[in-house]
């Protein structure tokens, strides 16, 4: 590379750029004059069709791609698992093959569901799989095909992904704390809360080093520092949110995973192991517990000022 090619911004292209970790890549990329960013939803690029993503490959010439789309749905995932897999899998194989003949590295963020969360002191990169459900399997799969065709990639699971928006475990509970009176909560599943903008600092993180010669392809973990539960971090947003607005909860009540069925089983144990992540490139776990202070900070004034 010459000087020049070295000045000049490290130009990434994100999928899934209106989900939860997309648009937080997008947004924390976009402020940092080492990238120059473009971000494409669901909308823009139909990462399941082989020629939208040449296409797109061929019209913005990425250094990097970094595939934060995903069908993340977990239930919805039993009754649209070819969908899922879709998206999950098989659209990775595609992206894969096209970065391949491009020589583009990927950046793919995939989950916890991975592993069937029978393992309580957190899992490292090398355990034994187990996907949970066809969610998990997806995912699964996504890696796998990730790992045959291109190797030079990053393969980044996380897990328990919170922000702002959209439809997550910090939103979907504020709207239940405003309309209702009692909120059960699971006390026997246990992680660590991450938040979006932590995944996309990690991501840069990693991107400026491998950008600088850190040959350090490979599957790496990161989450939230400190392992809780859902019952227990449900408790933290309610306790921020009576900062902001009266609510109309009046009781939080710890309930077991037996008593709150759900359609798909997720992980008793979603802990992940990120010891790698930090000797390899340095990079340290934030506390969840700040960066829900700012979620929640955020969300309230986004509300104030769709309401004024």
């Amino acid at each position: 590379m010459t000087f020049e090619d070295y000045s000049k911004p490290v130009k990434i292209l994100v999928t899934g750029a209106t989900g939860q970790v997309g648009s937080a890549v997008v947004r924390s990329a976009s402020e940092d004059p080492f990238f120059d960013v473009v971000g494409l939803g669901p909308k823009q690029l139909d990462i399941t069709s082989p020629e939208q993503v040449r296409a797109s490959l061929d019209q913005h010439l990425p250094d990097y791609v970094i595939n934060c789309a995903g069908f993340n749905g977990v239930d919805a995932a039993q009754h649209e698992h070819k969908r899922c897999l879709a998206v999950n899998a098989d659209a990775v194989e595609i992206l894969a093959a096209a970065c391949g003949d491009l020589a583009i590295p990927v950046v793919h963020i995939s989950s916890d569901f991975v592993f069937d969360g029978h393992y309580d002191s957190g899992y490292r990169e090398d355990d034994e799989v187990a996907p949970v459900g066809i969610y998990g399997e997806s995912k699964w799969k996504g890696e796998e095909v990730l790992r045959r065709i291109l190797p030079q990639h990053i393969i980044l699971r996380v897990s328990w992904i919170f922000s702002e928006d959209g439809n997550n475990f910090v939103t979907r509970t504020l709207e239940r704390a405003r309309t209702q009176l009692e909120i059960r909560a699971v006390n026997d599943r246990v992680g660590c809360p991450t938040a979006a903008s932590d995944v996309a600092r990690v991501v840069r993180a990693i991107l400026k080093q491998v950008h600088n010669g850190a040959e350090a392809w490979g599957t790496y973990h990161y989450s939230g520092a400190e392992v809780t539960t859902r019952y227990s971090f449900c408790k933290e947003i309610i306790t921020q949110a009576m900062g902001y607005e009266e609510l109309a909860m009046e009781k939080l009540t710890a309930v077991s995973t037996s008593q709150y069925p759900k359609e798909v089983q997720r992980p008793n144990s979603s802990v992940l192991e990120c010891k790698k992540l930090l000797n390899t490139f340095g990079i340290r776990q934030r506390p969840w517990r700040t960066d829900l202070t700012e979620v929640v900070r955020f969300h309230y004034k986004m509300r104030k000022q769709q309401s004024s």
